[in-house]
């Protein structure tokens, strides 16, 4: 938060490339070291079913996604008093191999973000608030996410800059601790910026990718493309 303050009363943080490609390449490495370390672990411990390590072979995109809304809609409950509903679809029987950690960590900041700018947009409106939709869809090559809100969507010059480091359209930072002291879930970091460039590194990793398409004035759509084929080497720096 300190280093947040000093950036952004000297500079515009679009114009450090230089610190945007240090940080992707730090955590892009951190999330390698914590996936050979966890692995490590995890081998070690007394065998989960359908778990080689941290990868779930039968890892159900559909209940990760459900886990991760109910996370996102608890905070959001929280700190405004009120949640948007979140409905799903897809096929809730489809699984495939994947680490089920990682996937909650981008579904739930998708999620979150959807139901932040749409309480925002409609907190003092007579009406309920839109609905925000996820969508699970197969692919042969891809699983595809999409989270699509109604929550006013984000101007085109403002595009560019979700992606940098330590900008954010949060009005107020959402304090957040552990949801569960067992949970798998990411560690928050609402209000400071980290959220989505972080996302896209994990989809990365694993040879995936995050897009952001918007339309001010109405809203915002994310797909999360997520590699099934395991044929993408890890993209370390």
């Amino acid at each position: 938060a300190e280093l947040k303050r000093e950036l952004t009363e000297r500079v515009v943080l679009t114009e450090m490339p230089e610190i945007h490609q240090f940080l992707d390449g730090f955590y892009l490495s951190r999330i390698g070291i914590r996936i050979l370390i966890g692995q490590h672990i995890a081998l070690h411990e007394p065998p989960k079913a359908s778990h080689i390590g941290l990868i779930c072979t039968k890892c159900s995109p559909w209940q990760v996604a459900q886990d991760a809304i109910n996370d996102a809609r608890s905070i959001c409950m929280r700190e405004y008093g009120a949640a948007p509903d979140v409905s799903i679809y897809g096929d809730p029987s489809f699984a495939f191999a994947y680490v089920p950690s990682h996937l909650h960590h981008m579904v739930f900041e998708l999620v979150k973000n959807s139901l932040r700018a749409v309480q925002d947009r409609f907190e003092d409106a007579d009406d309920e608030p839109p609905p925000i939709r996820l969508v699970v869809a197969e692919g042969g090559e891809d699983v595809t996410i999409k989270v699509s809100d109604e929550g006013g969507g984000i101007p085109r010059s403002g595009l560019a800059s979700i992606w940098t480091y330590l900008y954010s359209t949060a009005k107020s930072r959402v304090q957040v601790e552990e949801l569960q002291d067992d949970t798998d879930g990411p560690a928050v970091l609402a209000g400071y910026g980290y959220g989505l460039p972080v996302s896209r590194l994990y989809a990365r990793y694993f040879g995936g990718d995050l897009q952001i398409i918007s339309m001010e004035g109405y809203g915002t759509d994310a797909y999360l493309h997520l590699n099934r084929l395991g044929n993408v080497q890890e993209p370390l720096p």
